[in-house]
Formats: C-alpha cells, sequence, structure tokens
C-alpha cells in the first residue's frame, strides 16, 4: 500500500494466489488454434475465434477501467469467476462457428472483468521504491500457469477425447480463487481503512483524459502493445511451427520458457529496483530481435530448447519492468487505470496477432515470416524507448512541450 515499505502483506499474497488460479484457466487455451482444426472449424474462422475472446477483453476494458476500483473491486472478481466456470463447461458443448462466437465474447467478458478487477486492488499494495519486484512476482503468479498447464494438457490430450474436456476439467481450479476472496474480502476494510479516499474511489473521466496526454504514459502503452503482439504469436504459433516442422516437444518449449522467466523474475526482484529499468528494457529488446529471427529457423528438439531459453530471457526481463516503470511514472490514484490500460494493450496484441497471423498463413505465408515480422516490431520498440529515454526524469507538462 502507498506509503508503506512490506510488500508482501497478507493481501497481497491472497491477491497473487487468486491471480495464479485464474491465470491457469487461461493457460489451457494455447492449443486452441488447433483444437478449432479438429472440431471441423474452417481455416479463416480458426484465427477470428482464437483472437475473440482478447478481442472482446480489448473492446470491454476501456468500459471496465474507470468503473474497477478498490471497493468494488473483490464483488467484482467473484462475478467474473462465475461466468468463466460456466463458459468453460460449454466448450465441447458448443461446436458450431455462429455458438463459439458468442462462447469466446462472454470468455473474453469475463476474464476482463476478473483481470481489471485484480490489477485495480494488488497495486494499493505494491509500494513505490518496490513495483519492480512487486511486479516480478505478480508476473510469476501469471506464469506458473503457463509452465504448468501447457505441458499437463499435452499429457493429458492422450487419456480424453480433445482439449474440451480439459477446460471442463480446469473449472475446478477457480474453487480455491473463490475462497480465497471470501477471506480477502473481510479483511480489505481494515487494510484500506487508513487509505486516501482519492487513491481508492472510482477515477474521473477528466483524469483519465489528462493521463492520456502524458507521453511518457502513451509511449509504454505502445511498447506494451507491440511486446504482446509478439508474445502472442509465439504463444498461438509456436506450436504449429513445430508441427510443420516435425519438432515434437512443443510442451517443453513454453514449459522451460517459462520456468526460465519464473527464475528470473524471483532472482530479479533483489535488483530490478537498483538499476535504471529503461536500460535494462532496451538490453532485453536488443536481444529479443535476433531471438525471433532465430526462431523461425529451430529445428529439431534440441534447439528448441535453447531457444526456449533464450527468449524466456528476454521476456522475463521485460514484462515486469514494463509494468513498473508504468507504475513508477503514474500519479498515484492512476496507477490501477494505467496497469489496466497496459492490459488493454495486452488484449490488443493477442487479438491482432492470431487474426493478423492467421490470415497470413491462410495466404500462403509461413511461420518463419511471422517470427520475422515481429523481429521488426520489437526493433520499433527499441526507438521508442529512446524517445522514453528523453521524456522519464520529466514532469507530465514539461514532457509535452519535448514532443
Amino acid at each position: 500500500m502507498d506509503g508503506r515499505d512490506k510488500l508482501f502483506s497478507i493481501e497481497f499474497i491472497l491477491l497473487n494466489l487468486v491471480i495464479f488460479f485464474s491465470f491457469c484457466n487461461m493457460a489451457v487455451f494455447y492449443s486452441f488454434f488447433d483444437y478449432l482444426a479438429r472440431i471441423g472449424i474452417a481455416a479463416h474462422w480458426r484465427g477470428f475465434l482464437v483472437g475473440l475472446e482478447p478481442m472482446s477483453a480489448f473492446v470491454l476494458r476501456l468500459g471496465a477501467v474507470p468503473l474497477l476500483h478498490a471497493k468494488n473491486a473483490v464483488g467484482a472478481m467473484i462475478a467474473a469467476l462465475c461466468a468463466i466456470m460456466i463458459v468453460l463447461c460449454s466448450y465441447g458443448r458448443v461446436v458450431s462457428v455462429e455458438g463459439l462466437i458468442v462462447l469466446r465474447i462472454i470468455h473474453g467478458a469475463a476474464f476482463v472483468l476478473l483481470v481489471s478487477a485484480a490489477m485495480a486492488l494488488v497495486v494499493h499494495f505494491i509500494p513505490k521504491g518496490k513495483s519492480g519486484q512487486g511486479f516480478g512476482f505478480i508476473s510469476v503468479s501469471v506464469l506458473v500457469p503457463y509452465a504448468l498447464m501447457p505441458l499437463a494438457t499435452e499429457w493429458l490430450k492422450g487419456y480424453v477425447q480433445n482439449e474440451a474436456t480439459i477446460y471442463r476439467a480446469v473449472t475446478i481450479l477457480a474453487i480455491p480463487a473463490l475462497v480465497l476472496l471470501v477471506v480477502l474480502q473481510k479483511r480489505l476494510k481494515t487494510a484500506l481503512g487508513k487509505v486516501e479516499g482519492v487513491l481508492v474511489r472510482r477515477p474521473q473521466m477528466d483524469e483519465i483524459r489528462n493521463n492520456l496526454k502524458d507521453p511518457r504514459i502513451c509511449i509504454l502503452l505502445g511498447v506494451n502493445l507491440f511486446v504482446y503482439i509478439c508474445y502472442a504469436t509465439v504463444f498461438y504459433f509456436m506450436k504449429g511451427y513445430a508441427t510443420a516442422n516435425s519438432i515434437t516437444e512443443v510442451g517443453w518449449f513454453f514449459t522451460i520458457a517459462t520456468l526460465v522467466m519464473i527464475a528470473l523474475r524471483l532472482a530479479g526482484g533483489l535488483f530490478f529496483d537498483r538499476f535504471d529499468k529503461t536500460r535494462l528494457i532496451e538490453s532485453a529488446m536488443f536481444l529479443l530481435v535476433p531471438c525471433f529471427l532465430l526462431l523461425g529457423h529451430t529445428s529439431g528438439n534440441s534447439m528448441l530448447y535453447l531457444m526456449a531459453c533464450y527468449y524466456g530471457l528476454c521476456i522475463g526481463f521485460i514484462m515486469p519492468l514494463l509494468n513498473a516503470l508504468l507504475f513508477d511514472v503514474s500519479r498515484p490514484e492512476l496507477r490501477g487505470v494505467n496497469v489496466n490500460l497496459a492490459l488493454f494493450a495486452m488484449d490488443a496484441g493477442f487479438f491482432l496477432s492470431p487474426w493478423l497471423g492467421g490470415r497470413l498463413i491462410a495466404g500462403g505465408r509461413s511461420f518463419a515470416f511471422l517470427f520475422s515480422l515481429c523481429g521488426g516490431f520489437i526493433f520499433i520498440n527499441l526507438m521508442l524507448l529512446l524517445v522514453f529515454g528523453r521524456l522519464k526524469s520529466t514532469s507530465p507538462a514539461k514532457a509535452l512541450e519535448q514532443v
């Protein structure tokens, strides 16, 4: 909470556990593109349907951001988890394009409500001087499911008809999240009682508009967008690339990459806040450009494992530090808004990547071409960060004057 030095409060830990269980329910969708092929969905619809859930989140998050705040966040999260359980149980029963469109929209709406509410609340338990460590730990809560669930899914697929059975099964993981939210709700009244009212109230639209006039905020949101387009491309198309190149252990790619990210972020908590975050991100971006170029030339499982380590190392630095940097340059009462706007950029990336990527693949482009395109996006990010470096030490008003 603002003004406190302690990061690992009970509230912060409980919220991270809720985030962990919530993302377990999403991490099983890494092979959704291939699942749609197996149930007979036409090729030109698959990318759209994969991207429809994040597109729904992309559209709806802008409406959710001004409405969510610390006092209504837990209730919103409980409602969202219940909706997600219903949606997950519907996969497999709904197999038409029309039905899947409705299902993916509802899924996106529920998930955006859940994550937006969680972020609107958790920022109140991160001291500014520990933003790097705080967001590093939050990102671990998000990443652990992506280390575990693809591997578990690949193993379970040998025992079930298709992924829909697994989608239904993971609803059980929403139950501990609901229990934790009930416990958390009882503690929040006391925990937030000493926080200034302006920090926990609903943000005003004028404040949000003025916030978006700060070029530092806009640049970081743009960098987030390009990072998530690239991240989503690997998430959704690595399976297809591996299949096309007779690579059999793609589940291990995600597991190894995620374990590297987790290890780096846990260790990074010791130094993320001691060094210039912008320089750290720039260095990782510089290394990520050739990483994407090499991904399109990966052959064999051994090289796949090496590329997983390389990719995990770069992404492991970039994502938590981007959020921490955004947190640091934000006004205290708008930190939750800006973190949710970064999630808005994530939604956009997770929609644009499968939609455009699916169209490019259907048009005859290779998976290697998609990865090379991502290398270009990361190079653009390097240019944006150079501009940000000139502005980051200025006030919003002076930053506007320099643009």
